[in-house]
Order: structure tokens, then C-alpha cells, then sequence
């Protein structure tokens, strides 16, 4: 279609794209309204406002060769440094043991959400396998996964809207949960009589404080994020070289090992373990990873039709709301048969659904002081399982 600025005109896209990432963090960190709707879903609505007036083509280099080529693979490594298996292990005891049980049931919702609604919305097991990273993992699980299965641009972007108006109603609950009498009564709450935290402020400006960061720390963390993209990449493609096709089971080796998410996940994940120190000296590595991905949400943004996305997203929405109930049914019965606290299983709930980010906003304003590290610690672990889980469930699925 005709628009304002061309598809060829790559620097007028890209200043307007970051422009646009730009105003979704500052309002995301300055107005409580903003956080609670999220800066990604902010750029993502700015991108579809954006391409329905036609002022940006629905498709150019720079969103489809610089951002998803360029810019989402490069993002997973930096964030995926604070995965420390042995830390995690050592530092989350219950927490982690109930989050694992979420992420079963973040699995279980998934094929219970397709096998109700797969005859209803097409390339459902797309939207499986996204969800299924999504919901163990974060949003950079769901990116890996979009760009692994190829997932159709509306179907992304109506996910996308649908995911976000469902943790709006489920970060409701969890609150509600944490001051409920008949929760209060089944579940011991001993974190719960601490002081809350700051409200002054919204979630990401506290989680997103000024850090100090050097020339040199941004040399190495890209010039580590690219070694890494690179390693994998020629990972994947000498698996795909070496298994042949076959049937299904060689079909998903192929899918899975072929996969450069799963290379990079796994090289992240060791260099964080077998490497702490040097991780945690790479400062600025969140941030510029988290950058990067917010230009992956507004890439999503720029295909798709606000009417599909609203035929679709009512029955995404309800796909969600399903995978987000079994979750936490899984949660509160397995905390219960283990002995949790309410605290840590909401939180492990949260870090499943929300990302390592939320759980820790939500112990921060609940002044659960003492979870913060430990849920900080599960959901990043969910950053490592997500991406397999979403490989194989969707493989299974035929994505």
C-alpha cells in the first residue's frame, strides 16, 4: 500500500521507530498508567497506529533484516547473563521447586488452550509455542520462538495485545490473592506483615535505575552478544547439515538443534554459569538487551491490521486466560503438597507468567524484601527452559 514514507527510506523508519521506544520507556518509568499497561505494549500500539494511517509501509528492511535478523538475536545473549545455574540452585530453594511445577502447568494450559481452541484460530500451535516460552520464560523467550516457528505478523501482534491485557487481569488477582482472608487462611504468610516498599514510583523506574556503565563495558557486551549469535548460527546450520530428514522424531531434532535460539541459550547459559564473574561485570548488558528487544515489539506492530487483531485477539485472550488458570492451579496445589508460603507462590506464579521483572515489582511493592533475589533468580531460570519447552511443544504441535 501507498504511504507517507517509503519503505526504502531506512533512516526516516528507523529515527521514527526508536523515537517510538523512546516515549514507550519514558512513560513506562514516569506514569503509573504506562507501567501498567507496559512500554512494550505501548511501542506495539504506536507501531499499528502508526502503519493503519499509512504513515509506515507494513513491511521494510529495516524491520524485517535489521531488527529481526540483527537486533532479536543479539538481545537474548546479554540477557541471559544473570543465568547462574548454581546460584539459582543454591539461592531459591522452594521458590524454584514451585515454579517448576508452574511451568508444568504453563505446558499442561498450553495443550489444553490449543486442544479447545486450535479449530477456531489459524496457526494456534504458533501461538502455542510462543506461549509456552512466554509463560515459563519472558519476553525474550517469545521473540526467540516468533522468529524460530516464522509466526505470522497479525497472529504475533494479537498475541502480543492479548498476552498483556491478560497479565493486567492476572496481576489484579495476585494482589488480590496476597490480601485475601481465605487464602490467608490455607497458606501460612509470614512475609506479609513486612513493610511495602516504594510507591512513589512506578515498577520499571525502580527496577531500571541509573547504573554506571563505561565505553569499554559496551565494547565487550556487544562484541560478546555477536560472538555468541555467531557461534550458534554456525551451530545450527552444521545440525541441519548433519541430521538427516526423516520422520517426525528426526523432523523435530532437526527443528530443535537447528534452532540458533537453542545454541545461543545453551552458550549463554554456560558462559554465565562457568564464567559468574565475568558476567557480572559486564554492566549495561540488561538494558542494551532490553533496548533491543523493545525494537522487536514495535517490529510486530508494523504488519498487522487492527481489524485482525481485533477478530483475533478475544479468542487469544481467552487462549491465555486458560494457560495463566492452570498455571495457577499448579502453583497453589503444588505449594500446598511442599509446604510454601502464599508469598513464594505467587511469586513463583508471577515469575512464571510475568518474567523475572514482575515478580520482582511485585515483592518490591509488597515489601516482601527477602523474595526479591530468589524470584529474580527462578524467572531467569525460566529464560533457559523457556525457549526449549517452546521448541518442543511446538514442534509437537506441528508449528
Amino acid at each position: 500500500m501507498n504511504t507517507l514514507i517509503s519503505p526504502n527510506d531506512t533512516w526516516m523508519l528507523l529515527a521514527i521507530m526508536c523515537a517510538s521506544v523512546a516515549l514507550a520507556m519514558y512513560l513506562e518509568q514516569t506514569k503509573k498508567w504506562a507501567a501498567n499497561i507496559s512500554g512494550s505494549i505501548i511501542v506495539l500500539v504506536i507501531a499499528l497506529v502508526l502503519v493503519n494511517l499509512r504513515v509506515i509501509p507494513t513491511a521494510a528492511p529495516v524491520f524485517d533484516d535489521m531488527v529481526w535478523g540483527y537486533a532479536v538475536p543479539m538481545a537474548i545473549p546479554l540477557l541471559l547473563l544473570k543465568t547462574n545455574i548454581r546460584r539459582i540452585w543454591t539461592e531459591t530453594h522452594r521458590l524454584l521447586a514451585i515454579f517448576l511445577i508452574g511451568s508444568a502447568g504453563t505446558v499442561c494450559g498450553v495443550l489444553l488452550a490449543y486442544l479447545l481452541l486450535s479449530r477456531f484460530v489459524p496457526s494456534l500451535a504458533q501461538a502455542a509455542a510462543m506461549m509456552t516460552g512466554s509463560y515459563i520464560g519472558g519476553g525474550v523467550n517469545f521473540t526467540a520462538l516468533a522468529d524460530a516457528f516464522r509466526a505470522d505478523s497479525s497472529l504475533t501482534s494479537a498475541t502480543t495485545v492479548a498476552d498483556n491485557l491478560n497479565m493486567a487481569i492476572y496481576f489484579l488477582v495476585l494482589i488480590a490473592f496476597a490480601r485475601n482472608a481465605f487464602m490467608r487462611r490455607h497458606y501460612p504468610h509470614p512475609y506479609s506483615d513486612q513493610e511495602s516498599g516504594d510507591t512513589d514510583t512506578t515498577q520499571a523506574a525502580t527496577y531500571w535505575r541509573q547504573k554506571p556503565i563505561s565505553l569499554r563495558d559496551i565494547a565487550i557486551d556487544l562484541a560478546y552478544t555477536v560472538l555468541v549469535v555467531t557461534i550458534s548460527r554456525a551451530l545450527g546450520r552444521w545440525c541441519l547439515a548433519l541430521i538427516p530428514q526423516g520422520g517426525w522424531f528426526l523432523n523435530m531434532l532437526r527443528t530443535f538443534f537447528g534452532s540458533q535460539y537453542i545454541w545461543i541459550t545453551t552458550i549463554s547459559m554456560l558462559f554465565a554459569t562457568f564464567c559468574s564473574q565475568q558476567a557480572e561485570r559486564m554492566s549495561g548488558a540488561e538494558e542494551i538487551g532490553t533496548y533491543l528487544i523493545y525494537l522487536f515489539f514495535f517490529a510486530i506492530g508494523v504488519p498487522a491490521s487492527i481489524g485482525a487483531i481485533l477478530r483475533s485477539a478475544p479468542l487469544m485472550l481467552l487462549f491465555c486466560l486458560i494457560i495463566v488458570l492452570v498455571n495457577m492451579l499448579f502453583c497453589l496445589v503444588g505449594g500446598k503438597l511442599i509446604g510454601s508460603s502464599l508469598e513464594e507462590i505467587l511469586l513463583a506464579s508471577n515469575a512464571n507468567i510475568g518474567g523475572p521483572t514482575t515478580a520482582a515489582g511485585m515483592a518490591i511493592s509488597q515489601g516482601w524484601t527477602k523474595l526479591i533475589t530468589p524470584c529474580m533468580l527462578a524467572g531467569t531460570f525460566g529464560y533457559v527452559i523457556g525457549t526449549y519447552a517452546g521448541i518442543i511443544v511446538g514442534t509437537l504441535l506441528g508449528a
